[in-house]
């Protein structure tokens, strides 16, 4: 189907496409390069690596609590080249200060802080801008091809660092990733359509933005719904990837290149559930799938905590849960933003969007907790199974709510 309601919205669409696909890529390889760079340069211990990753949770959260208000009062465009330049000239330091010899750690917590924070104001600005470059009922299409791209970066951009870190060492391999951001920045210049610069603030965007976004989420009983799934999901998602790893290698006892190939097995269904998402709600309509998908999970998720120790038994349950999870996971994450998107004016997409992303950062960040301190009294496998079982409150939150009869607008 046509992804816009005229050519021009259709180029501009295809360039952000290209825009986002160049991003992502470049924040893989950022993801793996600074920690690498920060063992195999300055030998950082664990506690340091600690501090990196509490370091980017808290940008993300403290970003999305507050820059909403800042996206919608801004050109979505603007804001998006921008956060590409902040971050590709901050990572453009680290190779840099290597070449010269005073490469520090804190210079690495300092730019792993700052591309943290960039690239959940980039990625509130990606949601809020697409409903201006797309017809509403393109939407899901839409966020199905972006979604696509951020699967296939997950499958090919740590192979691709590895490649990079190999023949560069880690310091330079970044730069790579500086350069991907200046080319997305450049393909984002050449979006014609978009919100035109706001000469006067608007009453009802003052206010601390993140209150804003919570009234506007709260308001709408769909949007509602969504933000109780989203916090519950992060939750899940924060008690699987406390214990998971300790659970596929030590519970299941597989060695680590096949855990591996297990974790690249949900990138592939990752990108099926992306091409399956448009279809099955054409179908079904976008709440029952919604719900379907969010249910299949769920018990994906269960059959993934009872999976028997060895590589026999192990690999194939954990490869297939793996894929299969992520298959749904996508759709389902497909869906809620077009759904948000639709039921959201666009004045109001950035603050609503960064409530969702710190809603679901800071409930992650209590699962990792509770998910940790559940393993140490009671197991890995328990864990899990608590996770699973949490994430089979997704569905019925969806089917208990008028969310179950959402439909998204007809292609016309």
């Amino acid at each position: 189907m046509s992804i816009a309601a005229t050519g021009a919205g259709e180029q501009d669409f295809n360039r952000l496409w290209a825009a986002q696909a160049v991003s992502a890529f470049g924040a893989r390889i950022a993801r793996e390069g600074l920690p690498i760079a920060a063992i195999t340069t300055l030998t950082a211990s664990p506690a340091a690596l600690g501090i990196l990753s509490a370091l980017t949770g808290l940008a993300s959260l403290v970003l999305g609590l507050s820059a909403g208000g800042w996206v919608d009062r801004r050109p979505r465009r603007g804001v998006l080249i921008a956060m590409n330049l902040v971050r590709a000239a901050t990572l453009a330091i680290i190779p840099l200060a290597a070449l010269a010899g005073f490469l520090t750690l804190p210079m690495i917590l300092t730019a792993a802080t700052v591309i943290a924070g960039t690239s959940t104001v980039f990625v509130m600005a990606e949601h809020a801008i697409l409903p201006e470059l797309v017809a509403p009922e393109a939407l899901i299409t839409a966020n199905a091809r972006l979604s696509a791209t951020d699967s296939v970066a997950e499958i090919g951009g740590p192979a691709l660092a590895g490649v990079l870190f190999q023949i560069l060492t880690a310091p330079f391999a970044v730069a790579a990733t500086a350069v991907s951001w200046l080319a997305s920045a450049l393909l984002l210049l050449r979006i014609r359509r978009g919100r035109p610069v706001e000469t006067e603030p608007r009453t009802q965007t003052q206010g601390p933005s993140f209150l804003s976004g919570l009234r506007t989420t709260w308001a709408d009983r769909e949007v509602r719904v969504l933000f109780l799934i989203q916090m519950a999901w992060g939750l899940t998602a924060g008690v699987f990837g406390s214990v998971y790893v300790l659970f596929a290698l030590r519970t299941l006892q597989l060695p680590t290149g096949l855990l591996g190939l297990a974790i690249a097995c949900g990138g592939i269904g990752a990108l099926a559930g992306a091409a399956a998402g448009p279809m099955l709600q054409r179908r079904l309509g976008a709440g029952p799938t919604l719900t379907l998908a969010l249910l299949l999970g769920g018990l994906v998720n269960l059959a993934m905590g009872l999976a028997p120790p060895g590589v026999k038994g192990g690999l194939p349950v954990l490869a297939v849960t793996q894929l299969l999870s992520d298959f749904f996971g996508v759709t389902a994450m497909i869906l809620m933003s077009s759904l948000r998107q639709v039921r959201i004016d666009s004045d109001h997409l950035g603050r609503v969007s960064g409530v969702f992303q710190a809603g679901f950062g800071g409930m992650t960040v209590l699962g990792a907790l509770g998910g940790a301190l559940l393993a140490e009294a009671a197991g890995v496998r328990a864990a899990m199974l608590a996770a699973a079982a949490l994430s089979l409150v997704l569905p019925v939150l969806c089917a208990a709510s008028p969310l179950a009869r959402a439909r998204l607008p007809a292609a016309g």
